[in-house]
């Protein structure tokens, strides 16, 4: 082998800079220059033992380094053009109304079952019975449940309501 590092660390020391330079011109990103180097690298050193007989294992390493180049601008250049036909922005959503953000704040503050049993009840349209089952529970105790769960989030997201419960109660 003339002129060649006898071992793959020498070889790595002496080429891994000059192939990271060219790379770089290439693609004008540091980064990508020195991650497809290491990977050019560690294909050759998973390889030494049949690299190492070539005349020029650095020309290996070479070829295998821009093939990877190649590849990588390819596929950043279809994912550009898959991003150019997408539409230019995306529909804006409104984000959660203050009402929503108290609900849910609300809800968090009950505990574990009337929380279960009110979801189930008004977001999942489940009847009482079904929630019964689920739940493995009497009929009676998840009315009990959606009664107090009601109450204390009627008492939570309109404070008035707690008054006028209170003078109903006196």
């Amino acid at each position: 082998m003339p002129d060649t590092p006898a071992s793959f660390d020498e070889l790595y020391a002496a080429h891994f800079g000059d192939l990271t330079v060219q790379l770089y011109a290439y693609f004008g990103d540091r980064q990508e220059a020195q991650d497809i180097a290491q990977e050019a690298f560690c294909r050759a050193l998973a390889r030494w033992r049949t690299v190492s007989g070539y005349d020029d294992p650095v020309a290996w390493i070479r070829r295998v380094a821009w093939n990877l180049a190649v590849s990588r601008w390819r596929r950043t250049r279809t994912a550009l053009g898959f991003l150019r036909k997408q539409r230019a922005t995306e529909a804006q959503v409104a984000g959660p109304g203050p009402e929503r953000v108290a609900l849910v704040a609300a809800l968090g503050t009950l505990p574990a079952a009337q929380r279960r049993a009110m979801v189930l009840r008004h977001l999942a349209d489940m009847t009482i019975a079904e929630i019964a089952d689920r739940e493995g529970v009497a009929e009676g105790t998840v009315k009990s449940w959606l009664h107090r769960a009601r109450t204390t989030l009627a008492a939570r997201l309109d404070p008035t309501e707690t008054e006028t419960q209170e003078a109903r109660h006196a």
